[in-house]
């Protein structure tokens, strides 16, 4: 036990050597210091081999367990495999302390949180907010199950429901701050119903950040400000289209020629990568530096791209399917430089019983690009953080 208590030391110190403990939010540090990871995870959390994950047992590998357990500061912890894929993970301490910190919780502030999993959010939200203030919901029955024995052993007065965090919590009244622990495409309209006017919703908002937005006065619509940059699972059931590889397929490229863009910034800028989440919403990307930069990009279906962009010379983009897909990269990266190239910072979100889009700059004279609003129901939440 004292090598994980050493462990959770460094960890604390890493944070604070980064300066990732948010300073206006001073608790987060004390709750989390109150509520050590190891505490909240199974003796079985998984590792990717190269090929697929594979069960790290803590029995059987202490060591390991407890690397997996204590990694960096933006290192999560899967600690749930389905299928091949990971349901369930603790998430990295960086992304903890920041969405805390977005969410602006007060002592007595009563909280619904989406997204159970191991609990350990859910102790650290009810650190601050107080006992019997704080209602988890999570889908799976077994996360659920684990997560009230964990939070029990830490004496955090949490109440875990099992059911589909997109419904919210029917029938629970309304909540000071509603927080998501999985990413959704659109905020389901469930969440702002179930907010105060003037109360606060942080979600990681299409797998690559976070948003927190406030009701308005007279509850018929939420705003605000993108916060952070992660990952996050999305809610189970979301139809995640085809992998690249089965979109890519094994045949010759359809077309070949020149990309003009710096593959380069793509690569080391995020600003940049968020900005092409938000104009093209359906295309994947993701990007490799080596002996140059290399970016696979496809949409789920069936066009793809892959562009190679040696250390010296021009960027050759090979790609197939019906969409020209690095023709629609560079057209959107010249309208995000017309844009002034805001960051992810100067980005907000609007959400209405109708339509939710994003905008960038002013909520109101800024650029806007609609999300589709989804269906009568929810997708059933993946409830996971990583």
């Amino acid at each position: 036990m004292s090598e994980l208590s050493d462990l959770q030391v460094r960890l604390t110190s890493d944070m604070e050597a980064k300066g990732l403990w948010p300073a206006d939010s001073p608790w987060v540090r004390r709750a989390a210091e109150g509520a050590p990871r190891h505490t909240f995870v199974p003796d079985r959390v998984w590792d990717w081999d190269g090929d697929s994950y594979a069960p790290i047992d803590r029995l059987a590998a202490p060591a390991r367990w407890a690397d997996l357990v204590y990694g960096g500061v933006y290192d999560s912890t899967i600690t749930q495999v389905t299928d091949g894929l990971p349901t369930s993970s603790l998430s990295c301490e960086a992304v903890v302390a920041d969405m805390l910190d977005s969410l602006v919780l007060e002592p007595r502030h009563t909280t619904l949180e989406l997204g159970t999993a191991t609990g350990r959010n859910a102790a650290l939200l009810s650190s601050r907010a107080g006992p019997g203030r704080v209602v988890s919901v999570e889908f799976d029955p077994q996360l659920a199950a684990a997560a009230h024995t964990n939070l029990a052993a830490a004496g955090a007065d949490v109440e875990v429901v099992v059911g589909d965090g997109g419904l919210g919590a029917p029938g629970a009244g309304l909540f000071d701050r509603v927080m998501a622990t999985y990413a959704v495409d659109v905020v389901p309209w469930a969440w702002v119903e179930q907010t105060r006017p003037g109360g606060r919703i942080v979600t990681p908002w299409g797998r690559l950040g976070h948003v927190a937005l406030t009701v308005a006065p007279d509850g018929h619509s939420a705003s605000g400000w993108m916060q952070g940059l992660a990952t996050f699972m999305p809610a189970r059931g979301t139809d995640q289209g085809k992998s690249w590889e089965q979109v890519r397929g094994d045949g010759a490229p359809d077309v070949e020629g020149s990309f003009s863009r710096e593959l380069r910034l793509l690569h080391h800028d995020a600003n940049v990568l968020f900005a092409l989440r938000v104009i093209l919403p359906d295309i994947r990307i993701r990007t490799e530096a080596g002996q140059g930069v290399t970016a696979w990009a496809h949409d789920g279906d069936a066009s793809w791209v892959t562009i190679v962009a040696p250390e010296a010379g021009q960027a050759v983009a090979y790609q197939g399917g019906p969409r020209r897909l690095a023709a629609e990269l560079e057209e959107a990266w010249q309208a995000w430089e017309a844009d002034g190239a805001p960051n992810l910072y100067d980005y907000g979100m609007t959400r209405t019983p109708q339509e939710q889009y994003i905008w960038s700059n002013d909520p109101d004279t800024g650029p806007r690009w609609s999300t589709k609003t989804p269906q009568l129901g929810s997708a059933k939440q993946r409830a996971a953080m990583p």
